[in-house]
């Protein structure tokens, strides 16, 4: 049974940062209301991401349809979607001079799509205004609706990621409403279409290195080929609690091990890794 560590270990703790570019972030969000996962998931990584002029979107508004007993992201009754939406989001690419723009979303259940349409149509729109800036959409399970994955998977993001987020004997209490068989699923469809498929999962939970192996097999079957592995925080006392944290010899033993497998092609792992951390970077095969 978790219990709660004593103390956030050192290499946890960050540095306040100002700059001119985590301030045009902050005033280009503002300005256009958007949401991003750094805020509403409160990332650990937010201020340095803010810092260096980059940041992750969170569509489909701030409300989640899901309530996993990991997440930060508010779970109440969705809203509807807003048109304007991915007309914002390529404002906010442009006016950023992004180069790699990562898009994310609550998970919304109440869809009929599971917001597939919308991601087709952010891709598209960020596209028209910044045809040279390279897409990662991270995106829900939408049910297990192969016609919605597809939809996403024609609009040919640059990388195509969903994540896993934990080892399956943990699913029932961490992820109650998702399935892991179904998120390998779909990453295979993402493979079998030619995209660049990608995962991630928290560790801390519960789970040992052996299970985390295991899962890394999975993923390499299923054909992913990005990976990304970080510390579980818990977001407030409501939230499952941290089992533990992960040392540094386990990441790195994650890591050796995942590469070593066939078709992976990088895994970056550490206490403060998250699934869009140096996503540029990552996805060029140098973090």
């Amino acid at each position: 049974m978790p219990v709660k560590t004593q103390r956030l270990p050192d290499s946890f703790k960050q540095t306040i940062v100002r700059t001119p570019q985590r301030d045009a972030v902050e005033r280009a969000l503002r300005g256009m209301r958007l949401f991003t996962v750094c805020e509403e998931a409160r990332c650990p990584n937010r201020n340095g991401c803010y810092a260096q002029g980059t940041a992750t979107f969170l569509v489909m508004g701030p409300h989640c349809s899901r309530g996993c007993a990991f997440c930060a992201v508010s779970h109440h009754a969705p809203t509807a979607l807003d048109p304007d939406e991915p007309r914002r989001v390529a404002d906010a690419v442009a006016q950023l001079g992004l180069a790699y723009a990562v898009i994310t979303s609550v998970t919304r259940d109440d869809l009929p799509d599971g917001g597939a349409g919308h991601f087709v149509a952010l891709i598209a729109a960020i596209r028209k205004q910044s045809s040279g800036t390279l897409i990662e959409v991270l995106t829900p399970d939408f049910n297990g609706n192969s016609e919605a994955v597809d939809a996403v998977i024609a609009a040919k993001p640059d990388v195509f990621n969903h994540n896993l987020e934990t080892i399956a004997r943990l699913y029932p209490r961490v992820r109650p409403q998702a399935d892991y068989r179904r998120s390998l699923d779909l990453i295979a469809r993402v493979k079998a279409a030619g995209l660049t498929a990608k995962s991630g999962i928290m560790v801390g939970l519960g789970e040992s290195l052996d299970e985390v192996k295991e899962l890394l097999r999975d993923l390499a079957e299923a054909g992913c080929q990005l990976v990304t592995i970080g510390q579980y925080l818990a977001p407030s006392p409501r939230h499952i609690p941290v089992a533990r944290y992960w040392t540094e010899r386990e990441f790195a033993e994650a890591t050796r091990y995942g590469e070593a497998l066939p078709g992976i092609r990088m895994v970056l792992a550490g206490p403060l890794v998250r699934s869009s951390y140096h996503a540029r970077q990552v996805f060029a095969g140098t973090p």
